[in-house]
């Protein structure tokens, strides 16, 4: 971008955008020098030429220059250099700050990456502690194009302290297509969060509009950054409640240059199985028992037999023998140590091994390591690891234990009670792992199993997203994904919508095993209007009495109504009026009445998409079932009959925390349209 001739260079505007156009030059030389890389000198076979070519695509990736995100939105004016006492006559520095580190062709910085240490006053600098800061610049943008600015003068004592209207414009700014980063607008109690170390797990407690799911990812870019080699060895993993919420936020990494990250949900996580049935609610809550870790464990370790014949091994002329006491010592000895079981089943042959190579040293021979391997896979010492330590199948395991009985019974006798037992056995027993109607609960099971067999790989750090609606043994299969790394949880206790929800994010960091885990709580509002939230918290006393109330920071109150619907007629003329706003729009129901909403939408020529569809220009209208609405977020909400999403729910309480969910997806406005009584608790009145 060129500084048109009409404005002077000591224009303020005109010298921030030749400075932005600079930058995007410098950014397309970094990309166009990485492009023009000749690595057929420097690798020695293909595959480290695959390798480094993927590097190499991966790097060009990371320097794309997205035309309408801003390639830096802030900017900083040093009264000294960072960290260094103050010379005299020295002056300051002024760094960009912005999504990714650019410099010029002689290596000098043009834009700060904003995980850099030297970023940090940009988010928590103030007039009482200036972090040696004398101004910091906000930028507006419309597009790509750099519109406006703002100033801060920290060190300033007569300027008083005031909020940034480029700040509320970025928060408040109509939201299309999916999920955007928040750099710009990271908060200082969300960036203490985004900083914190790789070693130590975080669990952030956020009602509805904290950014609590934004500042999970910018963690794990930062860590990315702070980490860089340490996390591309380990790697990292972002899990969510469904495809949809992982579709709305995939381009919030990308957008801060971090191409790595995978995303799953737990349900991808633990597929060892095809899930094709579903749970009755009490099955799935035992299922889901931390409890039923032991019950695996039992019924798991109950096929280790003790020896009762001894072995004898035939080398040459000579004969072998190790008695049946002596193999029990040697497996006793597996079990104390308790290694997973399948680990133990591999030393069992090497133990017996040992054994007979300790009487050929006794009898004057001289064995090598050789020899103990042949001993190992003789065919008697074989014979007996089959009998002693059997292999288990994991999947079958569990279909055992949900088809027999008497196994079950065995194995959960003071574990779990009768009508426990009762519950999770399958009425009509499978014949075979691939016929089973496994739910998800079941591929939990065959997943801890799995585990207690062969120790499931680790990450370097895990974010694990909407964690509330997990259960004990869904926290323990991701625990398992980062047992030597570290985890950041996020959640909302009063959005807990299944039957298991987590009732304390301490009894949650246990099943993680990180119970050494900090808890922040975000309660300050970004997204949600005023008015919205005050009529949403009105169920939090029903919900999650002792929750802290959000308090919307928002200057706007945004739009709030509640009218009174005879049909799905009136319904579709709310979503019409909203649509008559910038911005997109979703209509959120019970699933019930989505069948005949989106009857009515195509009867009105209101076209729509299905929840994690990215919404254009064209069609800014989403339809989502009260079940999916978690996560999303639109700009303006129609939500349809309060009382018909409560009553879809098991129980009052989940249907009442759907309802908060639901109620609290609108960034600037809301329209709850009825034909039935509302929910009493709507309307009971703040005290």
């Amino acid at each position: 971008m060129s500084t048109p001739a009409h404005e002077p260079l000591d224009d303020p505007l005109a010298r921030e955008r030749a400075h932005l156009a600079a930058s995007r030059a410098a950014l397309r030389a970094m990309r166009e020098d990485v492009e023009a890389l000749d690595i057929r000198d420097v690798t020695a076979n293909w595959v480290n030429a695959e390798v480094l070519t993927h590097q190499i695509d991966e790097r060009i990736k990371a320097l794309a220059d997205l035309s309408d995100t801003p390639l830096f939105f802030g900017r900083l004016d040093y009264l000294r250099a960072p960290g260094a006492e103050q010379a005299e006559g020295a002056g300051g520095e002024r760094f960009y700050i912005g999504r990714r580190h650019v410099h010029d062709a002689d290596g000098d910085p043009m834009v700060i990456d904003w995980r850099a240490p030297v970023s940090q006053p940009f988010y928590r600098a103030s007039k009482k502690n200036p972090m040696d800061v004398g101004l910091r610049r906000r930028f507006g943008y419309t597009g790509g194009d750099l519109t406006a600015y703002e100033d801060e003068h920290l060190s300033d004592p007569a300027e008083a302290a005031t909020t940034s209207k480029l700040l509320q414009r970025e928060i408040e700014r109509p939201r299309v297509g999916p999920m955007r980063d928040i750099v710009a607008t990271i908060q200082p109690e969300q960036d203490e969060i985004v900083r914190s170390g790789l070693s130590g797990t975080v669990c952030v407690q956020g009602g509805p509009g904290t950014g609590k799911t934004a500042v999970g990812l910018h963690r794990v870019a930062y860590l990315l950054y702070a980490h860089r080699e340490r996390l591309a060895r380990t790697g990292t993993l972002v899990i969510g409640p469904n495809r949809s919420f992982l579709h709305y936020i995939e381009q919030v990494l990308p957008a801060l240059g971090e191409l790595t990250v995978r995303q799953a949900t737990v349900d991808d996580l633990v597929a060892h199985v095809e899930v094709r049935g579903t749970d009755e609610a009490a099955a799935a809550i035992v299922k889901g028992d931390a409890r039923m870790a032991e019950v695996l464990r039992r019924a798991l370790y109950a096929h280790v037999t003790p020896p009762t014949e001894p072995v004898v091994v035939v080398r040459g002329s000579r004969r072998w023998r190790i008695p049946a006491y002596e193999l029990e010592e040697i497996v006793g000895e597996l079990l104390a140590r308790d290694i997973r079981y399948g680990a133990a089943r591999e030393a069992l042959p090497q133990r017996i091994a040992h054994a007979v190579l300790v009487r050929m040293e006794q009898a004057g021979e001289a064995p090598d390591d050789r020899v103990q391997d042949a001993v190992a896979r003789n065919s008697a010492v074989k014979a007996a690891v089959k009998a002693i330590w059997p292999a288990v199948d994991p999947a079958k395991l569990v279909l055992r234990l949900l088809s027999d009985a008497e196994f079950l019974a065995e194995h959960a006798a003071g574990i779990l009670d009768e009508d426990e037992q009762k519950a999770v056995l399958w009425s009509r027993p499978a014949r075979s792992v691939k016929s089973a109607k496994w739910s998800a609960a079941d591929a939990v099971l065959i997943d801890e199993a799995a585990d207690l067999i062969q120790r499931t790989h680790s990450l370097g750090h895990v974010v694990l997203d909407e964690a509330q609606d997990l259960s004990p043994m869904q926290y323990r299969a991701v625990g398992r994904r980062c047992t030597t790394g570290s985890a950041t949880v996020l959640g909302d206790l009063a959005q807990g919508t299944t039957p298991w929800a987590t009732r304390s994010w301490a009894e949650a960091l246990a099943h993680l095993g990180k119970p050494e885990g900090a808890v922040e709580e975000l309660t300050a509002g970004f997204r949600v209007p005023t008015d919205v939230i005050a009529y949403a918290s009105r169920l939090l006393p029903h919900i999650a009495p002792g929750l802290t109330p959000v308090a919307s920071v928002r200057e706007n109150p945004g739009f709030f109504e509640v009218r009174t619907a005879a049909g799905a007629a009136d319904v579709v003329d709310a979503c019409a009026r909203l649509l008559r706003n910038e911005g997109s729009t979703g209509l959120i129901a019970a699933d019930a009445r989505v069948p005949e909403l989106a009857e009515a939408l195509t009867a009105a020529g209101i076209s729509y998409l299905a929840p994690g569809a990215e919404t254009t220009r064209e069609t800014r209208l989403t339809l989502v079932p009260a079940s999916l609405a978690k996560g999303l977020e639109y700009d303006y909400v129609v939500l349809d009959e309060p009382r018909a999403v409560v009553d879809g729910e098991p129980d009052e309480r989940t249907g009442l925390r759907r309802l908060y969910v639901a109620l609290t997806r609108a960034v600037s406005g809301l329209i709850v349209t009825h034909a039935a009584p509302l929910p009493p608790q709507l309307a009971e009145r703040d005290a």
